[in-house]
């Protein structure tokens, strides 16, 4: 058992597919660090949500799921934007970690190039549970509560995330 482990995302919103991830990985490490990706964007179609509103949805999803918060560190990290400075600024900004859980290819590579030992986790019905997928559905009225832990549709609720991406959708035209 590893001790501590690292999981990388924009998480623009937290879905179950990411919740069954972590589920996943929980049981093979005693802590994890959860990096909440390109931390500075929010208001845009591809990132909607802020840091905080993410690192709440995170964090309200696996409470509600009654996965132990006391082993798990939520981290926001902006954008580097130059892959070879961007493994040490994630190493930066997280404790010690001693694997990697990344599907993501470049994530995987870059890891992986920096001597860290990676591993894959099998996508979670990747048809449905993929955060752009998500806010598509959203956009086009369409269900998208189901696909996400109901703490977060109500996160997105609360804070207007729906009406939010309805108007960085518009033009001034």
């Amino acid at each position: 058992m590893f001790k501590r482990g690292l999981f990388v995302g924009r998480f623009q919103p937290f879905h179950n597919g990411h919740l069954e991830v972590i589920k996943k990985i929980v049981k093979e490490i005693e802590e994890l660090v959860i990096i909440v990706g390109s931390s500075q964007y929010s208001h845009r179609l591809d990132n909607p949500f802020t840091a905080g509103e993410r690192l709440t949805m995170i964090r309200r999803a696996l409470e509600q799921e009654g996965i132990g918060i006391a082993k798990i560190w939520i981290i926001p990290v902006p954008d580097v934007h130059q892959h070879a400075l961007w493994v040490s600024q994630i190493v930066g900004y997280s404790p010690k970690f001693d694997i990697v859980y990344a599907n993501e290819p470049l994530t995987h590579r870059l890891f992986k190039e920096a001597g860290f030992k990676v591993k894959s986790m099998p996508f979670i019905k990747r048809e449905f549970y993929a955060a752009s997928k998500i806010r598509k559905k959203i956009l086009c009225g369409e269900d998208w509560e189901k696909l996400v832990p109901s703490s977060v549709a109500q996160l997105i609720k609360d804070i207007d995330g729906d009406k939010r991406l309805l108007d960085l959708n518009k033009t001034d035209k």
